[in-house]
């Protein structure tokens, strides 16, 4: 047996880790400055941060079905790097954008809740 092969909760903890890749590789992104040559330390860890994403996804879909890590993985995504661009670089917070972003949030906590 494969310890790494995702079996209930060990899959659950690769859609995490995924989403948490994805919202470093998000961020490093922004931090390129468009890919910029002038930033190459951070176009370096957004392809690794993307790969780490992208690896742990794999995993995950393993143990988990697709639509739903699918689902989920972007959430995280969009929740940490929606916070991220909100303290570090000073995003909106009105009321309209908190609403729909507690929407998303209460989505990715009842897709966990109904799946397996």
């Amino acid at each position: 047996m494969n310890l790494l092969e995702p079996s209930g909760w060990l899959a659950w903890v690769y859609l995490l880790l995924a989403g948490v890749f994805e919202i470093f590789f998000t961020t490093t992104m922004k931090l390129s400055n468009g890919f910029s040559m002038q930033r190459p330390g951070y176009v370096v860890a957004f392809c690794a941060f993307a790969l780490c994403s992208f690896s742990m996804i794999n995993l995950a879909i393993k143990g988990i079905p697709l639509g739903t890590a699918y689902a989920i993985w972007t959430g995280i995504g969009v929740l940490g790097t929606t916070l991220i661009g909100i303290f570090f670089f000073h995003d909106p917070t009105d009321w309209q954008r908190m609403l729909f972003l507690g929407m998303l949030l209460v989505s990715v906590i009842g897709l966990k809740l109904v799946s397996n």
